[in-house]
């Protein structure tokens, strides 16, 4: 029988931990995925069993014994916790830190898996004596005694039936207690499975909507993944929901993946507004309690429908029955720092594991995953169902170019731009104007020397905040009080180039008396900020909407009719070979903003290059012909996804330790002959930030097994490098950011 204990403990050490069973246990007792009270090094800290073993290959003596288990059953299931381990292989990351961050806070420190809940009732003493021995004049406690009498629950009351029944009780109750008369009792919580109905019915279905509803619920019984490409404001959502009714109505569960906080609160109020049953919300912005109770219920399949962003990817599911991942070509899905996973495909994996389809939706399909319709006889092949046009009445908006080499830019704005706002505020529509640059301006500059203020710790220049008077780093958050002067040669100073911020400005010296919000992450950072300029954008008090891609991502914006995209150039002409996919994306994404309603919407691309090809393939054939040609030419170059890449970093407080730490990387894979291509070492496209100094080195495979059965050997002897000890260094498979 085995006699030890493989546990996972949140560290950064790429291995599991041998430990004996609790004292009084045998190890065939205790269930994978369990937690237990471990001694680590002079800690005592929560460890989850991995696996059991007959043999260690440690010295007897070495082996401690676990404290106690923590669960009387694992809290997380087969599926889940094999795609965990299988995660932290194929991203080459620790197991413990992959599976404490599938949990929340509270979890990763002991707390009970099940919750739990007060009750009151009357003692034994208190059923027998409790009316002769309350005086008359105790009239709250007379009223009490009856009420817990009344109960038919061996249980007692909650907190919550006692408000209903009694208001004001507790003072009555407190006393009770003190006499023996009243007990307070904590039990755990029994998990029901409230109604999952619908309580409203959706609009009449297109042709094309219909068809995908039919293709998702016929894969309904096995696994499938749906790639549901479709033209903004064609209707993906309602096709979720009237899947999603199909899965409830059998008594299972889904799970919806979206990318960006901000679409949190818009769909779940239109979730809610659709079904009675019961939501799980996860995402970052939930404090430790809220992100606990909503886990709570999806474990336990309270919540039928579970909402969330990347990481709710790993919430249980008692009952799994269909995962959706909105706008999948969002890089949003990428983990960026520390376990570094991509959510979408993760999700197509854990559909697999469980046997049920995933839908992916977009009206702007990720490269990979259009590669994958094409892939025949491939393990996760895609099946393409297509919504080709807007749902209802609404229709395409035109799209047109403002050269602006012959047409001279006010502040970022063209005159056909100016009068084109006028028109359409005139016709009662409201304009949104798309700008990715955030603040005032990029760059605070001096006429008179050419000095242009620097970030002291990145290759960076700081960005101009003026509504807080601050020069900021956008890299690593820096912040200093803007100069009167220049501190080169005393001359006054001026703000180079646009942000939003400047926007928003000449708009309001422009348009005075029409009301404007700019949303962008400065100005939406509290709670409830973003839901409030939301509600003045539907509600019509607002005419002018100026943002980020914070405006682009899924919003419905019924009146607005004219998008302004400001500033085109800046993804055409980049050394990435993603910037091309990334920028046609955002493009398409921000003028499907425009005409969703019964008016007729417009869309200016403002731009220095109008006859830029990958802008003439969007004009001409839209995203599709744009994604044809760059599926040829990445494929013709050999990038993903015909191959496959591992980015390993480097950085350190010096800048020699990075490169002669990676050389070294280097020299040992080259050594080992793998059919691995090594691009590198080199200092990063931004060499120093946050006063560090990084480097980097690009692998690169045709397949992903070639990738992944070199790295499995390369990685354990990097940890081993002395050169290891003076850098700290991360390895990103299948990266999405390499510059």
């Amino acid at each position: 029988m085995a006699g030890y204990l493989s546990i996972a403990i949140d560290t950064p050490l790429r291995r599991l931990f041998d430990y004996r069973p609790p004292e009084g246990m045998d190890a065939g007792e205790l269930r994978v995925g369990q937690r237990l009270w471990v001694p680590f090094g002079k800690r005592r800290t929560v460890g989850i069993l991995v696996g059991h073993q007959a043999q260690t290959s440690l010295a007897e003596h070495k082996i401690r014994r676990a404290f106690e288990a923590i669960d009387t059953e694992p809290v997380f299931d087969k599926v889940l916790l094999e795609l965990l381990v299988w995660s932290a292989d194929y991203y080459r990351h620790p197991v413990g830190e992959v599976l404490a961050a599938a949990l929340p806070v509270a979890l990763r420190k002991g707390a009970g898996v099940e919750s739990t809940e007060r009750t009151w009732r009357l003692t034994p003493a208190g059923q027998q004596d409790a009316e002769t021995l309350v005086t008359s004049r105790a009239t709250r406690q007379h009223a009490l005694v009856r009420t817990l009498r009344a109960s038919c629950s061996p249980h007692g009351l909650t907190a919550g039936g006692l408000d209903a029944a009694l208001p004001g009780w507790r003072d009555a109750a407190r006393l009770l207690i003190q006499r023996g008369l009243v007990e307070q009792i904590e039990r755990q919580a029994v998990a029901t499975t409230p109604p999952q109905g619908v309580k409203q019915q959706g609009p009449e279905l297109g042709n094309a909507q219909q068809a995908a509803i039919t293709r998702i619920e016929a894969n309904l019984d096995g696994f499938a993944t749906l790639l549901l490409d479709g033209v903004t404001g064609s209707g993906k959502t309602e096709v979720y929901l009237r899947a999603i009714e199909t899965v409830l109505a059998q008594g299972r569960q889904a799970l919806v993946l979206v990318p960006e906080i901000a679409l949190t609160p818009q769909l779940t109020q239109r979730f809610s507004d659709r079904f009675s049953a019961p939501l799980a919300v996860l995402h970052s912005a939930l404090n430790d309690s809220e992100r606990l109770a909503a886990w709570r219920n999806a474990r336990n399949g309270a919540a039928g429908i579970v909402i969330g962003t990347r990481s709710a990817v790993f919430a249980p599911l008692a009952r799994p029955g269909l995962i959706v991942v909105d706008e999948e070509h969002d890089a949003s899905y990428k983990q960026q720092e520390g376990f570094r996973y991509s959510a979408r495909d993760l999700a197509i994996a854990r559909a697999q594991r469980h046997g049920v389809p995933v839908v992916l939706g977009s009206a702007t399909p990720s490269l990979e995953s259009l590669a994958r319709l094409s892939r025949p006889g491939a393990r996760t092949r895609s099946e393409h169902l297509v919504l080709p046009q807007r749902a209802g009445s609404a229709t395409a908006p035109h799209i047109g170019v403002i050269d602006l080499r012959q047409h001279a830019a006010n502040q970022g704005l063209s005159t056909p731009a100016m009068l084109a706002i006028r028109r359409h505020l005139d016709a009662g529509g409201q304009v949104l104007l798309y700008l990715n640059r955030r603040g005032y301006a990029p760059a605070l500059f001096c006429p008179g020397c050419g000095w242009a203020a620097p970030c002291p710790s990145c290759d960076a220049r700081l960005t101009v905040h003026r509504q807080d008077n601050k020069l900021v780093c956008h890299h690593c958050a820096r912040e200093q009080a803007i100069p009167a002067t220049c501190p080169v040669c005393q001359a006054p100073t001026k703000p180079v180039g646009q942000g939003t911020e400047r926007i928003e400005e000449t708009l309001g010296n422009i348009f005075p008396d029409v009301p404007l919000v700019r949303i962008d992450r400065d100005n939406t950072r509290r709670k409830g900020e973003l839901d409030a300029a939301m509600e003045r954008i539907h509600s019509g008090a607002v005419r002018i909407l100026v943002g980020t891609q914070m405006l682009t991502k899924g919003h419905h914006f019924p009146d607005v009719t004219l998008v302004i995209v400001m500033n085109a150039d800046q993804g055409l002409f980049s050394t990435d070979f993603r910037a091309s996919e990334r920028l046609a994306q955002s493009i398409i994404q921000v003028a499907g903003r425009a005409g969703r309603a019964s008016r007729p919407g417009e869309v200016l691309i403002q731009t220095e290059y109008p006859d830029h090809p990958l802008l003439q393939q969007l004009l001409a054939g839209g995203y599709g012909a744009f994604a044809t040609a760059a599926l040829r030419e990445r494929e013709a170059a050999g990038w993903p996804p015909f191959s496959r890449l591992a980015l390993i970093r480097a950085e350190a407080t010096t800048e020699d330790p990075p490169m002669h730490f990676l050389a070294t990387a280097r020299r040992i894979a080259k050594s080992t002959r793998a059919q691995v291509s090594l691009l590198g070492p080199a200092p990063a496209p931004m060499q120093r930030r946050g006063d560090r100094f990084r480097a980097q080195l690009l692998l690169q495979a045709v397949a992903p097994s070639q990738l992944q059965t070199f790295l499995a050997g390369w990685i354990s002897q990097l940890d081993d490098l002395p050169e290891s000890r003076k850098v700290r260094w991360s390895l990103d498979v299948d990266p999405l950011e390499l510059f």
